[in-house]
């Protein structure tokens, strides 16, 4: 859980990965044959196997959603864009730190309190753009001493464990994924070369992962990430039938068939893994978003992808909860399917 927590509270939005790459390498260096980054900043981990083996990439991205300093007011108020897909609801009043050259600023997001709001403005959510960020800085001077332009700023958030074996933290989209990765690297026996890959900016169009997949051309490849956890008051159960604690997720379908659809040699090497192993999974069929997946089976001339995602609660917000048997579910399915190439 150490390292789960680790990977959670390390800063890392889209474009601004460098230290949770350095986690990864920091991880796998006595387990990879090769450890590199490549010109986008994807780290590849590289498991070499036997010539005539078959070659898998797993693809977890290491960016998380965030916000991002854009203009900085006489006052010293700074104005700033979302990175990733954020709802404006959830903005308001959370804590921030901005990651800057100077060092790292706490703020918080804030705008015009209840008390003075106008009856008309009451039900209505407040947009990202009418708010701003409060670093205590007196004047435009002062904050731009402490911040810049472009600065990246993560949600401000701890990490703690649950009964039942729940976590929660920061980023577990897609740091679980990522934990997963680098675990299953370290238990993996298999004739099969395996690539493990930390991609960046998935959260803002797949592009890590586009380009290290066209680099590697694998054989197959499954992204690791995680899902939407249907299992709390607002989802009903046909909206979101995948719950946390019966094991990891088996993508068919995602996005309506606009993301992936799952072969079938992918979806029956992960099934029948599952069967033969006696380890949970659940199958998936969502309208809702895509994964790196999605980017990684249309490279060249198509790479046979799976998608596998650890039910998640909250995700794209300051704060998620996950199941830790079901990342250990996760990692096991992974290891016997590779094992088993």
């Amino acid at each position: 859980m150490k390292l789960m927590e680790e990977l959670s509270l390390t800063p890392g939005i889209s474009g601004f990965e460098e230290e949770i790459a350095n986690i990864i390498k920091r991880e796998l260096k006595d387990y990879a044959d090769i450890i590199e980054e490549d010109n986008m900043g994807n780290v590849i981990a590289t498991k070499k196997g036997d010539d005539d083996a078959p070659s898998i990439m797993l693809a977890s991205h290491m960016d998380e959603i965030g916000l991002m300093v854009r203009y900085i007011d006489k006052e010293g108020f700074i104005k700033f864009s979302t990175i990733g897909g954020i709802n404006d609801q959830m903005l308001m009043n959370q804590a921030v730190t901005i990651h800057s050259d100077k060092g790292n600023f706490i703020g918080v997001i804030g705008s015009k309190p209840p008390h003075i709001t106008k009856a008309s403005e009451k039900n209505k959510v407040i947009k990202a753009e009418d708010m701003f960020i409060d670093i205590g800085a007196s004047s435009k001077e002062e904050a731009c001493d402490m911040v810049s332009i472009g600065d990246p700023i993560t949600f401000k958030s701890w990490f703690a464990e649950y009964p039942n074996d729940l976590f929660m933290g920061k980023a577990l989209d897609n740091r679980v994924g990522c934990y997963v990765m680098i675990e299953v690297l370290k238990r993996i026996n298999t004739r099969a070369t395996v690539y493990g890959v930390g991609t960046v900016q998935e959260e803002v169009g797949l592009k890590g992962a586009k380009t290290s997949s066209y680099r590697l051309n694998p054989d197959m490849a499954i992204a690791l990430d995680v899902t939407l956890s249907g299992d709390h008051p607002g989802i009903k159960p046909d909206e979101a039938p995948v719950k946390m604690g019966k094991g990891p997720t088996i993508v068919l379908v995602d996005a309506s068939g606009r993301g992936i659809i799952t072969p079938k040699k992918v979806r029956d090497l992960l099934i029948n893994t599952g069967d033969e192993k006696g380890i949970d999974y659940q199958l998936e069929v969502s309208d809702g978003g895509t994964t790196d997946g999605t980017a990684i089976h249309l490279t060249k001339e198509g790479i046979p992808t799976g998608v596998l995602s650890v039910p998640t609660r909250y995700i794209h917000t300051p704060v998620s909860v996950a199941n830790m048997k079901d990342v250990e579910n996760t990692i096991k399915l992974i290891v016997e399917a590779i094992n088993s190439l």
